[in-house]
């Protein structure tokens, strides 16, 4: 499971910096740079779109196992159920937060780019 989540990372991050890569160095404005400087912008958009689709999958993770969590807790103890519950909304809010920021970010990248 590690090496398929740093194999996700080493992706997501040369996307990211898949514009620094394609960058040409400036030359004699033409009709073959005009497309040579669009490509840049298409990779943001893709590497954008992946990393919204990356926060909402997180996001989901990160609430499943709070749910979990909170679950085995309140079968452990019943009598606490109430604090346990009032925590595991929270973490869930702030979670979900996290997510909606990281969505956020992505889609004015997006349009940035475009």
């Amino acid at each position: 499971m590690k090496l398929v989540s740093r194999a996700a990372l080493v992706l997501v991050a040369l996307l990211c910096l898949a514009d620094v890569s394609v960058a040409q160095p400036a030359a004699a404005p033409t009709a073959q740079a005009n497309v040579t400087t669009q490509a840049p912008a298409k990779m943001t958009g893709i590497g954008a779109g992946i990393g919204m689709g990356l926060a909402i999958v997180g996001a989901g993770i990160g609430i499943g196992l709070v749910g979990f969590a909170a679950l085995s807790g309140i079968a452990r103890q019943p009598e606490q159920a109430g604090t346990i519950r009032g925590t595991m909304i929270l973490m869930a809010a702030l979670v979900e937060g996290a997510a909606l920021i990281a969505v956020v970010f992505c889609l004015v990248l997006a349009l940035i780019a475009s």
